[in-house]
């Protein structure tokens, strides 16, 4: 096998991942929406700060166990938090009509 087609057959390798990473960020976002809908309906605020801390925690559990940049994980789930609000808050901010 030529080295270029090794790197070929790599990158090929990492686009299937990068494709299954985007498909459970979607799906990640897709419940956050149901999760948002049951907080409207129940009348539970959007902010829940123990829920937060809780996934940073495990980031950074698993971060440590798996032998990646704890700080990496930190932003990342910085980035997948703040658009999870953002989605609940325009999901709660509709009211039932909508």
């Amino acid at each position: 096998m030529s080295s270029e087609k090794g790197l070929e057959d790599l990158r090929a390798e990492l686009d299937k991942i990068d494709e299954q990473l985007l498909d459970t960020v979607k799906s990640r976002i897709e419940c956050c929406v149901r999760i948002a809908l049951y907080k409207r309906e129940h009348d539970i605020p959007m902010m829940q700060p123990h829920r937060i801390n809780f996934v940073q925690e495990r980031a950074a559990r698993y971060a440590a166990a798996n032998d990646i940049s704890a700080d990496f994980l930190r932003q990342f789930y910085e980035l997948i938090i703040s658009e999870t609000c953002r989605v609940e808050d325009l999901v709660i901010g509709k009211t039932a009509k909508e």
